[in-house]
């Protein structure tokens, strides 16, 4: 718990009964359940491909893997309207307790027990099954620490560190709980609307079959799948700020609810998640926001932060509780992993009782890149039984980005004369804002820091 930065485990799960898990594997042990895949565009453009700009099908782990096999449509079943050269799929953020609550025997094939967490199982943990180019958007978690295994195929992960939060352009657009998104698609970055991005340090790794990797809080991610089929097995680790954070995420969602609920229906802006069952009324957020106060509270310790920090390294990592994301499925208990109802959870070590991390063969630091490395470079970690070996590969980013490109970030910035007004302004119909602009500005991670510290603040008084 340590560890403020992310590192990848090597060698600690050889005996776990998980690493099985391949797809085929899981597919005879679902024996023909269903269930819900994300579709998106192989192709990449500027624009994230949110959850909200995705197809769903339900379907079983056979189908799915006749249809990543190439075989004719009418074989792939729900999948026969989705050409496989041109859409991936992801089974993402299935609860294990949840599409196994008939086999709880299979909870003890995960034991994240040996990383220091006493009967932590597969019951408190998440599975995801892709396709190549599968791809989760860049977003950091409010709540806890994140501890990955791959168990089949290969994940390139692109983290970014809580520092360079300004620079991903936040936004709660689409709004889910416990989730910050970026508006840049950090595959394809629009450098003309984002220029900031070029300030950001990358951390890449390849994430190869029966390694862990640790997401410290508040660091970004991007995820993709390389290999044709990859299944991956993560659990949330609960941390005390997550009792901060909880009220951080009430206020946000007060706010978000309450301004896109207010907006004309006809406007046809997909604002809310499809993890998201409905948008919550002002009664019930308000009701959320006490809870989430009295919880804050009632935990050993709880004490009102001193004074909220305005730099970007400070306030902005304000933001974090056990279940990271709610995934609300048909037939679960909206409030089953709900934040507000969670108990204290594992506690952060002292800064004054940290060792010196012992990096070496089994615990690799990833590093962020160098500006030695090209443009394009990435730094794999990749593993077998003997040897360790570093790999470059072609990425997008790095600090190698940043150098000679102070003019064109100027000029990018600059509004071109044909959207000007006579009197040089920018044009009224290019300066329009839009809801999401204001919201952008409200409930930014640095803006609902500071709310969040005088409500508690005041409620102490």
């Amino acid at each position: 718990m340590s560890l403020q930065q992310p590192a990848v485990f090597c060698n600690m799960v050889g005996d776990w009964p998980a690493l099985h898990w391949n797809a085929k594997y899981l597919s005879a042990v679902l024996d023909g359940k269903t269930i819900q895949f994300r579709l998106g565009l192989k192709t990449v453009d500027l624009v994230p491909q949110f959850e909200t700009r995705c197809s769903y099908v339900e379907a079983t782990l056979e189908e799915f893997l006749a249809w990543s096999c190439g075989q004719p449509p009418c074989l792939s079943g729900p999948f026969s309207c989705y050409e496989y050269s041109k859409y991936w799929a992801y089974a993402d953020y299935k609860y294990i307790a949840r599409i196994f609550e008939d086999k709880p025997e299979i909870f003890q094939d995960i034991r994240w027990s040996d990383f220091g967490f006493p009967g932590r199982s597969g019951k408190e943990s998440t599975l995801w099954i892709g396709s190549e180019g599968a791809n989760t958007p860049c977003h950091l978690d409010s709540y806890g620490c994140n501890l990955v295994l791959q168990v089949q195929g290969r994940k390139r992960w692109h983290l970014f560190p809580p520092g360079d939060t300004s620079f991903l352009y936040p936004t709660r657009i689409p709004y889910e709980e416990s989730s910050v998104f970026s508006k840049v698609n950090v595959a394809k970055p629009d450098l003309k609307r984002f220029p900031e991005f070029r300030n950001t340090t990358a951390h890449v790794v390849m994430l190869s079959p029966g390694q862990v990797l640790l997401v410290p809080r508040h660091w970004w991610h991007y995820v993709e799948s390389i290999d044709p089929i990859t299944v991956s097995i993560n659990s949330w680790i609960e941390l005390d700020s997550d009792h901060e954070a909880r009220v951080e995420e009430a206020i946000t969602r007060m706010l978000v609810c309450a301004i896109k609920s207010a907006e004309n229906p006809g406007d046809g802006d997909v604002w809310l998640n499809p993890t998201e069952v409905e948008a919550t009324s002002h009664e019930i957020n308000l009701q959320y926001l006490n809870k989430a106060v009295s919880a804050y509270f009632k935990c050993p310790k709880a004490s009102v932060p001193e004074q909220a920090c305005s730099s970007s390294t400070g306030a902005e990592q304000k933001t974090s509780t056990s279940c990271k994301r709610k995934k609300r499925e048909v037939g679960c208990e909206p409030e089953g992993c709900r934040l507000l109802t969670q108990e204290c959870g594992f506690s952060t070590f002292k800064a004054e009782k940290l060792q010196k991390i012992p990096f070496g063969p089994h615990l690799i630091q990833v590093l962020p890149q160098s500006q030695e490395t090209s443009s394009m470079g990435t730094v794999a970690v990749e593993s077998d039984r003997r040897d360790l070996l570093h790999e470059n590969e072609e990425g997008h980013f790095g600090k190698s980005h940043r150098t000679g490109k102070r003019q064109v970030m100027s000029n990018d910035c600059e509004t071109p004369a044909h959207q000007m007004d006579p009197d040089g302004s920018p044009n009224a119909s290019q300066t329009a804002l839009s809801t999401n602009d204001l919201l952008d500005c409200l409930v930014n991670p640095r803006v609902i820091s500071l709310v969040a510290r005088l409500l508690l603040e005041r409620t102490r008084v």
